[in-house]
């Protein structure tokens, strides 16, 4: 009995390993087809009052969301907000449109699949990808232009491999605390240029992102599940991450050439 236990804890170890290993970017072409002289732009105003009335930042600079709080009018309209986006057909929008469209898509979703599934103290134990799962990230969610999507291929099938910027993965929230911050603004087309610098700052200056104590590198796991989009060794990566840093952090990882640890925090980022 003892020995099948021990089989099955490290058997649930494997596939919570395998099922956390960051997908490759595949690209779905479709989705390349853009509007350069599109000058439309999306009606973010509802999410912005959700996010407005629900998102508070902790002592520690966290944004945390009050999921045990929304009321049920205000589910319906982010659940109508996503009823929008669905509709909006992006592919005749501009490119710096777009990406601000599935940023705000992601994150809107991912809120919605935890209020859906409160209370949860991590979205990992949310499985909507089969048995075996390990979180939502598979699931399809949602429709656009008859395509069903999952957050999985908004992500890597879509933002990845179609901007291939390490930015974007500052601005994308996985609702844990270890996560990005949510923003308190939607993105759009004019400003998602800035908030991919303002994120990327914000993420790798707090110790979410990047922490030494005691002569000990400890980054930010993204930076190990997604490192070749940062760099093609630690060293390029420690660069990558130092673009962003502040003076003093900056002067600390100039001394480094390797990271010592990597760290996540998967609790729940909110009640």
């Amino acid at each position: 009995m003892r020995k099948f236990k021990l089989l099955v804890m490290l058997w649930s170890v494997f596939l919570s390993t395998l099922a956390l290993a960051a997908p490759q970017k595949d690209l779905w072409p479709i989705w390349q087809v853009n509007n350069p002289k599109s000058v439309a732009t999306i009606d973010n105003s509802n999410y912005q009052k959700f996010l407005t009335k629900y998102i508070v930042t902790d002592s520690s600079g966290v944004n945390l969301v009050a999921y045990s709080k929304v009321s049920p009018p205000d589910r319906q309209m982010l659940e109508g907000y996503l009823d929008y986006l669905s509709s909006i057909k992006i592919s005749e929008y501009n490119r710096n449109e777009q990406l601000a469209y599935w940023a705000n898509l992601y994150n809107a979703l991912t809120i919605d699949t935890i209020l859906k599934h409160m209370p949860v103290e991590s979205i990992l134990k949310i499985k909507l990808g089969g048995i075996f799962s390990s979180g939502p990230w598979d699931a399809k969610l949602i429709k656009v232009e008859n395509n069903e999507l999952s957050l999985n291929d908004i992500e890597h099938r879509i933002i990845r491999p179609i901007w291939n910027d390490s930015r974007t993965h500052y601005i994308l929230n996985c609702a844990s605390f270890s996560c990005q911050n949510l923003q308190k603004t939607p993105f759009n087309g004019a400003n998602i240029a800035d908030s991919l610098n303002s994120a990327a700052i914000a993420y790798v200056n707090s110790p979410r992102g990047v922490s030494i104590n005691d002569g000990i590198l400890t980054v930010s796991q993204i930076y190990e599940w997604y490192g070749s989009d940062f760099g093609t060794s630690q060293q390029q990566i420690i660069s990558q991450i130092s673009k962003y840093a502040n003076p003093a952090l900056k002067s600390q990882l100039a001394k480094f050439t390797h990271i010592n640890k990597y760290n996540y925090n998967w609790s729940l980022n909110g009640k």
